[in-house]
């Protein structure tokens, strides 16, 4: 039992790879085939939580432990202390997929397709639940790793990243559970081969389509060092660093990163905003800048502004990072042990039109806002381009940037609109709405990334629905599966 635990985790941890910036994509139906044949031997639920749990352990402590970075380097948290932390949280994720071993070894009745809708439900569901509950934490969500190449990309604008995880759980299962039945595999091949066909011939499928001239847009990317972004003799340093960059670089659309002004907008030097104002318009162009600002009451927000030709227009960050950018309650504890700066802020309305810059309606989301579909697809709606502003300095050199660059790709596809997305240390891109990167810039380095980009219209089923039919198809195959299974069960005791 021990043995096929540990295995489990090795798979979890292994499944890692499937996402950027290694890609092997095949790797996460792969990795669940193994999970559920472990799960199909299982000694009762008991076990079957323990491989659940098993899996998810070496999956998130291999694919999130970048977090420890911010909490030890840059936040000051102790070494062991962080170390813990981390794996606690890793530890509280793992229990989604411990519920979905445990409750498909209750409920699984034996026959094929039966055990494939079950688990492919269960295990979607808890994803679903793991980017809902308590604000969400959706990183990793196993849909992430079927961006092109993968064949199954092709749904991404119909049921979004929670629909392809279905799908990517379903195909593991009928790898998984085909070889153990007498009868011949070949439906569960045949199904497979529907699948991945169909997602293929989805790609081909343009959902929205280009409005308007090209713009000539300039993402910049500052790499200012988290450790001393802070540090107050350096500040004229930094608001250098941002005026020398927009100066040299003029564009109709010219964006700098997150929060790339370290201090309150209200407490820059007289006359600096004007001043980056002047830089832009003098080439007819319009600027958006990441800061924070506060409001008439108090409140602080980590907002985008803009500056140049056209009315200057903000967009405060909606959804929070817990710990990060709020304290839940109940854990102010957390701020004895780790320094964050400006980790008391207030979220912006969740109605926020787009800005009118450049000649195009730009729907902004800032950082970790990105990773909710749904909510970035509703701001999409009465957009023309996506633009993401993004500090992911406080992760240094990890899987998080590529992680995070994969997540826009898959916000672009759902969405059918290009992705523009400016970071302070990377990844700095240029998303198509075929999810293809067509420029980027290398992390770690000050730079600008040229490009002309055309606005997009047009509405793609997950604009229009949402989660909703991903989330009908995932409670659909439970249903399917639980009713057959009962009748079966009638049958036998009547028999």
């Amino acid at each position: 039992m021990r043995f096929s635990v540990l295995l489990a985790a090795l798979a979890g941890f292994v499944a890692v790879g499937a996402f950027a910036p290694f890609g092997l994509f095949p790797l996460a139906p792969l990795s669940l085939a193994l999970l559920f044949s472990f799960l199909r031997r299982a000694q009762g639920p008991g076990h079957g939580f323990s491989l659940g749990f098993g899996w998810g352990l070496g999956f998130f402590l291999g694919g999130v432990s970048w977090l420890y970075v911010a909490l030890n380097r840059y936040g000051g948290m102790p070494p062991a202390l962080a170390g813990f932390a981390i794996f606690l949280f890793c530890a509280y994720l793992a229990l989604f997929y411990a519920g979905v071993g445990a409750l498909y070894v209750r409920l699984a009745r034996g026959g094929l397709w039966r055990d494939a809708l079950l688990v492919a439900g269960l295990w979607s569901f808890s994803e679903w639940l793991r980017g809902t509950l308590l604000t969400g934490f959706p990183w990793l969500s196993i849909g992430y790793s079927q961006t092109p190449p993968s064949p199954l990309a092709g749904f991404a604008p119909v049921v979004g990243v929670y629909g392809i995880g279905f799908l990517v759980a379903l195909v593991g299962a009928l790898i998984a559970f085909a070889p153990w039945r007498k009868a011949s595999p070949a439906p569960a091949v045949l199904a497979i081969v529907v699948v991945l066909g169909a997602g293929a011939a989805l790609r081909r499928e343009a959902w929205t389509e280009p409005t308007g001239e090209p713009v000539s847009v300039v993402l910049l990317q500052t790499n200012i060092e988290q450790g001393l972004k802070w540090e107050p003799q350096m500040l004229q340093r930094w608001l250098q660093v941002n005026l020398d960059l927009v100066r040299e670089n003029p564009a109709q659309l010219v964006v700098l990163p997150e929060t790339t002004l370290p201090m309150l907008a209200d407490q820059l030097p007289r006359g600096y905003l004007d001043t980056l104002s002047d830089a832009v318009e003098g080439a007819s162009g319009d600027l958006v800048l990441g800061v924070f600002t506060r409001s008439p009451a108090g409140e602080v927000s980590n907002s985008a502004i803009s500056l140049g030709v056209s009315e200057r227009q903000q967009y405060a960050k909606h959804h929070l990072v817990p710990f990060g950018e709020y304290s839940p309650p109940s854990f102010g504890w957390f701020y004895k042990y780790a320094k964050i700066p400006m980790s008391d802020q207030t979220p912006g309305a969740p109605d926020q039109l787009p800005l009118e810059l450049a000649g195009q309606r730009i729907a902004v989301n800032i950082c970790y806002e990105d990773l909710f579909g749904a909510e970035i697809a509703h701001r999409a709606a009465g957009a023309s381009l996506q633009l993401n502003l993004s500090n992911l300095a406080w992760y240094g050199d990890s899987l998080a940037q590529p992680q995070h660059l994969q997540i826009a790709r898959m916000r672009a596809l759902e969405t059918g609109r290009p992705m523009l997305r400016a970071t302070n240390t990377g990844m700095t891109a240029v998303i198509q709405p075929d999810g293809r990167v067509s420029g980027v810039l290398p992390a770690f380095q000050s730079g600008a990334l040229r490009a002309e980009v055309r606005g997009y219209e047009g509405v793609t089923p997950y604009i229009e629905y949402g989660d909703r039919p991903a989330l009908a198809l995932i409670l659909a195959a439970i249903f399917i599966s639980l009713a057959f299974g009962r009748r079966r069960v009638g049958a036998m005791i009547h028999e």
